[in-house]
Order: structure tokens, then C-alpha cells, then sequence
């Protein structure tokens, strides 16, 4: 296990590394005033994905285990330095990401578009749970799942990923913000390409919208009472379960519903560490010629 751990946060570091360039100096930390660490800006995301990776999502978990890894990190930084400064990195953690997913389909045309329902706690707890309560506009709320046909309280991640199953974008809303509206974010992010989504994203008028502002087609099913009806284009329907699959990943190795965070920061340093692990894996099968989602022992 020792040595195991420590061969994952190796080959996660390199590659940290190897798309860092001109985002972090020579030392691996982003330029600021004060003590330069010793344990560097790329070491502490190294450490936060290898743990995701490895379906750590407990700090203190983590830290009992590195107890006895001194050896191998002479300069381990204390858990409260640990969570500060991955907070503090996420935003170069996210970076590093997307440079990674372009690397493996960066000239991609077609994408899914979903989301997916996060629950924080469960809705009989919903009064006494803190998280991001000191902001309306960060709190959780009480959303509606589609799929699987209950109410849950907590936020919903949305996401655009290619059809090889690479994120290429994702944002976290509250759970009673419709699907749709987060299409509008999309039109300025993505062009001349055609995005595929399930029945939630059912708007003329959106569609009318992404397609005159960024040539974007938008297709979507459509339901047994509209007019001019048609069945489902196949290819289409099955590119789309790509995605379903990765929130299905997400949820099993990467255990996106259990929330430890007491603050709305933390939550999101862990979905954006969640998915940069999901991507540093995905791109692992890639440079070894396998099919990329096959993440389960990509690290092994």
C-alpha cells in the first residue's frame, strides 16, 4: 500500500508538471510575496488527486495514513496547512485540467451536455446544515431528480463533455436551477459545434439563441405530445449515455455525493480535485494507447 501510494503521487506529480508551464516558477509554486514552502503548489494538488484517486475522501484519513510516509515526503505539510493552501490551489489545479483535456480531443465538434443532482444531506437535516448558508446565492436548496424521482437538498453539477468522455467544462448551481439556464454560460464557451442533451434542455428558443449567437446546434430529444414528432437519432442517444457514465464514476470511485465540507469553499476544491483526478486518469489511458474510460486501475 506504502508503495503504491507513493508511485500513484509520483506519476501524478509529473504530470502536473508537465502542464504547469508558465503557471507555476521553477520550484512548483505560483509567484507570491512571503516564505517560499518547501512543500511546493504542485505537490499539495499531487497529493489532493492522488487521494481522489485512491477514494480518499477523508483529510483525516489521509493524514493518519501519511504518518508513515515521512520518508518519502520529508516535507509534509500539517493537515490545516494542507486544507488552506489546496483551497488556495484549486484554481491552478483547474487550470492544469484543462490543458490536459485539450490535449486528448482539444479539436472536438461534438459534446454531452447533463447534470447531476449533488446532495449534501438529507432533507430532514436540511434546517441544521451550515454549508454555505452565510450567502443566499452559495446555498443549497431543495432540487427535484428526474431520473430517479425524489427531492434532495443540495446543489446540481452541470457538465459538457466530449464524446470520448472528457470534461471539458462543468459549473455547480443550487438544485432548483433548471437545466437550461446553464446554456447560457455554454454559448461562450464553445462554437461551431453541436451539443448533445437529454429532454431537460427542450427550448426553441434556446436552441434559436446558441445556434445565431455561436453556431451551436442543439439536439435533443423530443416528447410523445409535441408536434412534428420524430424518433430519437440512435447515434445520438448513444453518445449521450457517455456522460451518464461518467457521473456514474464520479459517484462509485470518486464518491461525489459524500460531503464532508463545512464551507462552501471546501466543497468546491473538492469537485474541482474530484475532477481533475477523473481527467490526470482519463489522460494516463490515453498516453498508453488504452481506452481512456477505463480509470479504474489506469494508475496501477
Amino acid at each position: 500500500m506504502k508503495h503504491n501510494f507513493c508511485t500513484k503521487h509520483g506519476k501524478i506529480l509529473e504530470i502536473c508538471k508537465q502542464y504547469s508551464k508558465n503557471l507555476v516558477n521553477e520550484l512548483g509554486n505560483t509567484t507570491k510575496r512571503g516564505i517560499v514552502p518547501k512543500f511546493s503548489d504542485l505537490e499539495v494538488i499531487a497529493l489532493s488527486l492522488t487521494a481522489e484517486a485512491m477514494s480518499i475522501d477523508s483529510e483525516n484519513c489521509l493524514f493518519v495514513r501519511l504518518q508513515s510516509y515521512k520518508t518519502e515526503f520529508p516535507n509534509l505539510i500539517s493537515r490545516r496547512q494542507y486544507n488552506a493552501r489546496r483551497k488556495n490551489a484549486s484554481k491552478l489545479c483547474n487550470l492544469i485540467r484543462e490543458r490536459i483535456a485539450n490535449e486528448i480531443d482539444g479539436n472536438e465538434t461534438y459534446f454531452c451536455i447533463d447534470s447531476k443532482p449533488i446532495e449534501v444531506c438529507r432533507r430532514s437535516r436540511a434546517s441544521r446544515c451550515k454549508l454555505g448558508k452565510q450567502n443566499y446565492d452559495t446555498a443549497p436548496s431543495f432540487g427535484y431528480c428526474a431520473s430517479q424521482n425524489t427531492y434532495y437538498y443540495g446543489y446540481k453539477l452541470h457538465a459538457v463533455c466530449g464524446l470520448s468522455g472528457v470534461i471539458h467544462s462543468y459549473d455547480i448551481t443550487k438544485a432548483n436551477v433548471h437545466d437550461i439556464n446553464y446554456l447560457n454560460d455554454v454559448k461562450y464557451d464553445y462554437h461551431d459545434c453541436t451539443i448533445i442533451g437529454d429532454r431537460g434542455y427542450i427550448s426553441k428558443t434556446m436552441q434559436l439563441n446558441l445556434f445565431e449567437e455561436a453556431k451551436i446546434e442543439l439536439e435533443v430529444p423530443h416528447r410523445l405530445n409535441q408536434k412534428n414528432w420524430k424518433p430519437i437519432f440512435i447515434p445520438y442517444a448513444k453518445a449521450r449515455k457517455r456522460i451518464e457514465t461518467d457521473f456514474s464514476q464520479f459517484v462509485d470511485q470518486f464518491m461525489l455525493n459524500r460531503n464532508y465540507a463545512k464551507q462552501i469553499e471546501g466543497f468546491m476544491t473538492r469537485i474541482i480535485s474530484k475532477i481533475s483526478a477523473f481527467t490526470i486518469m482519463q489522460y494516463v489511458n490515453y498516453s498508453l494507447g488504452k481506452p481512456i474510460g477505463h480509470i479504474k486501475y489506469a494508475l496501477d
